[in-house]
């Protein structure tokens, strides 16, 4: 077997085996399509954006040396992963246009690998590497308010690998000549997403595998082999169990447990973008889909009255290819190799451009938000950016409510 990677944000010209891997995003784009109608008014013009929301950035987090590839927001804890290291940023850093020359202190864990994503559980941290794995870090609160993070097993665990290793029906072909059990990734692991009552880890790869891991002990339950044509760049859980995955290979998959069967199995393939995925995002009530992409357009998908995603329209506006996305509320924030963040609210078939944030010097690799005020006349939320020009920026977001 041989991986091809047809993916414009995580490109890797390499083979698995190799160790000149490159997830560098490239910055053309594929054409915008066609068959689908724009749910946004003008969405390459300014004037369809309402002044009557507010940003500003509040600060720009410096330290690391090689490009944001990961953010995860827990708490008033900003995790922030790039290359091999994992970096901590408490609230306090957060409130303006400081020096932050005393944060460069705040590195907290080191793997092997750029950081593709990273997941808080309680006492907790799991990330996942360009080096085939998945780590645990465990998260000591000291008595002086200080956190201490030791590493607490990478997966898969060798006793898990061992164990599976005995049994010619575990191993699985990779390549010709080469098997390996089937609990191990064999080549990037691109993102992680906990189910909804945060039992079970899922790990998607660019081996195109989807495993699924127990979170109190770290064993590998199930390993969803073959599940997409290329490399798997995201996924996302929502809170009726269903697993989305968006891949190179231009589709969404979506995968459902039964309550009569112990494995997961494909329930549909959402099919609208005409280049790789590259990012997917839903709402709090898991109604509706958000897909990014190489072809510039975000797809917006509902669930219809049989409860199936159908494709109701695109966002259009950014210029270059979606990278990642976030949804808070009812704010959708896109970021793209065009070097902007755009935020949109809307449902249906009418949605509005609220904002262009500018100021990154880099594509948008990742983004996290919370909202943080709320009430009848307007809401406020606090969003992060990561990019390739190795800042992470803090904006704030006062959105009028109509």
């Amino acid at each position: 077997m041989s991986y091809h990677h047809n993916c414009c944000s995580d490109y890797d010209s390499q083979s698995p085996s190799s160790h000149l891997q490159t997830d560098l995003p490239t910055v053309y784009s594929q054409p915008s399509i066609p068959s689908l109608p724009s749910l946004n008014s003008n969405p390459g013009h300014h004037q369809d954006i309402l002044p009557a929301t507010r940003h500003q950035c509040l600060a720009t987090l410096k330290g690391h040396t090689s490009y944001i590839s990961s953010l995860n927001l827990a708490g008033k804890f900003l995790y922030s992963g790039s290359d091999k290291e994992i970096r901590l940023w408490k609230g306090s850093s957060f409130d303006s246009e400081t020096d932050h020359e005393n944060l460069s202190n705040n590195v907290v864990a080191v793997g092997k690998g750029k950081v593709k994503s990273l997941v808080v559980l309680e006492d907790k941290l799991f990330s996942a590497h360009q080096d085939h794995k998945i780590r645990v870090w465990k998260i000591n609160n000291q008595e002086s308010g200080q956190q201490k993070y030791t590493r607490l097993a990478t997966l898969p665990t060798l006793s898990d690998r061992a164990f599976k290793s005995f049994l010619p029906k575990n191993q699985v072909q990779i390549r010709r000549h080469k098997t390996c059990t089937w609990v191990r990734h064999v080549d990037t692991v691109s993102a992680l997403a906990l189910s909804s009552d945060e039992s079970l880890l899922y790990s998607v790869s660019w081996d195109r595998t989807i495993k699924i891991w127990r979170t109190n002990n770290f064993k590998c339950l199930e390993s969803v082999a073959n599940a997409h044509d290329d490399a798997i760049n995201a996924v996302a859980l929502s809170g009726d169990e269903s697993v989305y995955t968006g891949s190179a290979d231009k589709n969404i998959k979506v995968w459902r447990k039964s309550s009569k069967e112990s494995k997961h199995s494909l329930v549909a393939t959402l099919q609208k973008h005409n280049s790789g995925i590259n990012a997917l995002a839903l709402s709090t009530d898991g109604s509706v889909l958000y897909s990014g992409a190489c072809d510039r357009s975000i797809v917006v998908w509902e669930k219809d009255g049989g409860g199936d995603m159908v494709a109701v329209g695109a966002l259009r506006g950014h210029s270059q290819s979606i990278l990642c996305l976030a949804a808070v509320s009812d704010l959708v924030f896109s970021g793209s190799a065009d070097n902007t963040i755009r935020i949109w609210r809307g449902a249906g078939r009418s949605y509005s451009c609220l904002a262009v944030l500018e100021g990154h010097t880099g594509p948008v690799k990742c983004l996290t938000a919370t909202i943080v005020h709320y009430s009848t006349t307007d809401a406020s939320y606090l969003l992060y950016s990561g990019s390739l020009d190795c800042d992470i920026r803090v904006w704030q977001i006062n959105v009028p409510l109509l």
